[in-house]
């Protein structure tokens, strides 16, 4: 594939960019040149990730306080996508979330298990002042 690709992004702790966020990605995915796979696929599952991402960050780890921000980093190597999602947060252990009984729309845990099943790796960790969610996913 031989493509590089690095969108580095720093936006309020408000879901109204959200669909920013989430269009970025789409177009990302539009634009690789040489991406075998379904390119729309590829833009809807982005989009999706991200904002289940930032959703998560703004709401969970940011609690909506509208004094912190969102870090999104978006870079492509070769054949391998990668996504950090930095929030100030205090964190919480990725793996400890089951999966959700999607008849219960109470029920928290939806984003993360979207994330998982779309990305080929996910971790949570800290990073300077707060924690990064990481996802990778090898291109075709």
């Amino acid at each position: 594939m031989n493509e590089r690709i690095e969108v580095d992004i720093k936006v309020p702790n408000q879901t109204r960019y959200l669909g920013l966020i989430g269009k970025i990605g789409e177009d990302i995915a539009r634009t690789l040149k040489r991406y075998k796979g379904d390119r729309e696929e590829l833009a809807y599952h982005l989009n999706l990730v991200l904002t289940e991402a930032m959703t998560n960050a703004i709401r969970h780890a940011n609690e909506d306080d509208p004094q912190k921000e969102v870090h999104i980093i978006i870079s492509i190597r070769d054949r391998d996508l990668n996504i950090k999602v930095y929030d100030q947060g205090q964190g919480f252990n990725v793996c400890s979330i089951s999966t959700p009984d999607f008849k219960n729309l109470e029920e928290h845990g939806r984003g993360i298990y979207i994330i998982r099943t779309l990305m080929d790796q996910v971790s949570y960790c800290q990073s300077n002042g707060g924690h990064v969610l990481e996802m990778s996913k090898t291109l075709k």
